[in-house]
């Protein structure tokens, strides 16, 4: 069996990754393609991989290669983890949108920053999925690429490939309510349902027991309620908690980005992003100095940032779904699937984010029914962006991009149709390299 690594750089992804796969007896035996345009990130990876086999004395064959077309070609799953424009890009979208008066915090979602991040992935989206279908046709696509949705529903709209979208948002979010809560995470049973990165948990009880009426009281203690401020604020209007964190949900919603008062009074970290991809740049630097350079030193601060510990699976859902498929073992996961009536108050083409069974047969989401009316209004707001976002991106017609931008909840709540059409083409301007001939017709 192979499985393809695409930005097998993002090193932590792959490690995580491929820690997983050893823990399986099944997976003694792989073949694993690591790919990468950057030759040093990937011959870490490379590095990597080659440490886990020994360390766990495995069969795999290890290959890596710079073109994408011969890492794909007869591989069984493609695991794609690739951000276009890494940091360079990043600092861009920031730095032009506060220009125009847009603060963010995160910018990979949703927003003026989500929108930049999809247009300047779905080239690259594009290149894959036609590869896919010429040499792995077969395969199974396994996405965690954000901006998630859009980038879900831009490849179901160009291709009929087998994929699902991944996220840890879920399992994550989970864990920190138990702990405000004080209850072992493994007696809470929940549901969660909506979009990615702003998914809704339904469901959350433990035996049977309702346990938001003690989230509500958690809420009023003021050592909690600082934690996760925005979240707790949603959850106080709206009567559900969010998923992802309180630094996105910022950034979603109209009231946050507005008020410096409340941007100081909830904490909100101003150009979050930025600081994590330079945190990320001093972990890769480890990782480097560590796996090409022999220095030994490095591997305490890998170790205080990702563990060393090769005996606990990671909370993504990938390998649970590799290992589903050829086992035949149902397992529950969380993805992001094409909507067809799974929610029913939400569009049929959209892209959801439930729970979905895998076994051999592949991946069946669950129904969920009709999701709250105040949830469902808040998710939609960001569906319409999304929608004309992705028709912008298959059609190279920029009206829809600078529709999408209107109407994006944060933007228009903070700027004139004036100043969002020109923060639109100076943004599309600064990443021209990436977006290809795009929006050249028009």
């Amino acid at each position: 069996m192979k499985i393809c690594f695409i930005g097998a750089g993002s090193v932590v992804f792959t490690r995580n990754l491929l820690k997983d796969l050893s823990l399986f007896p099944e997976f003694k035996d792989l073949e694993i393609v690591l790919m990468d345009i950057d030759p040093e990130r990937l011959e870490v990876a490379k590095k990597i991989a080659e440490e886990i086999k020994e360390t766990k004395k495995l069969k795999w064959s290890i290959k890596s290669y710079l073109e994408m077309k011969e890492a794909i070609k007869g591989s069984s799953y493609v695991i794609n983890t690739v951000q276009i424009g890494g940091k360079e890009a990043t600092y861009v979208d920031f730095d032009i949108s506060e220009k125009y008066g847009l603060r963010q915090t995160i910018g990979d979602t949703h927003g003026i920053g989500g929108i930049m991040r999809f247009l300047r992935t779905a080239p690259f989206f594009k290149e894959l999925v036609r590869n896919i279908e010429e040499y792995a046709p077969n395969s199974l696509l396994i996405n965690f690429t954000n901006p998630m949705s859009m980038n879900q529903w831009f490849i179901n709209e160009i291709s009929n490939i087998k994929n699902i979208g991944l996220c840890h948002s879920i399992p994550y979010t989970i864990e920190q309510l138990a702990s405000y809560i004080d209850v072992s995470v493994e007696e809470i049973n929940y549901k969660v349902a909506g979009i990615n990165h702003m998914a809704w948990v339904l469901v959350f009880e433990r035996k049977g027991e309702n346990l938001y009426p003690y989230l509500f009281k958690a809420m009023e203690k003021k050592e909690i309620c600082k934690k996760d401020s925005v979240r707790f604020e949603i959850l106080r209007r709206f009567h559900y908690f969010v998923t992802e964190s309180s630094e996105h949900n910022a950034e979603y919603f109209p009231y946050f980005l507005r008020d410096n008062d409340l941007i100081e009074k909830l904490n909100i970290p101003i150009r979050e992003y930025i600081r994590r991809v330079e945190e990320n740049e001093k972990v890769f630097e480890a990782f480097k100095n560590y796996y090409l350079r022999n220095i030994k030193e490095e591997y305490n601060l890998i170790k205080r940032f990702y563990g060393d510990d090769n005996t606990d699976t990671s909370k993504e859902y990938a390998v649970q779904i590799i290992h589903a498929y050829e086992t035949n073992e149902s397992k529950q996961v969380y993805g992001i699937v094409r909507n067809k009536g799974i929610i029913e108050n939400y569009p049929y083409d959209c892209m959801v984010e439930v729970p979905c069974y895998v076994d051999r047969n592949g991946i069946s989401p669950l129904y969920i029914g009709k999701i709250p009316d105040q949830l469902a209004s808040l998710n939609i707001m960001q569906i319409n962006v999304q929608r004309l976002a992705v028709r912008g991106a298959i059609e190279s017609n920029k009206d829809y991009i600078y529709y999408a931008a209107l109407l994006d909840p944060v933007a228009s709540s903070l700027l004139s149709p004036e100043k969002i059409h020109k923060l639109v083409d100076e943004l599309l301007e600064a990443h021209k390299k990436y977006l290809g001939d795009m929006f050249e017709r028009k």
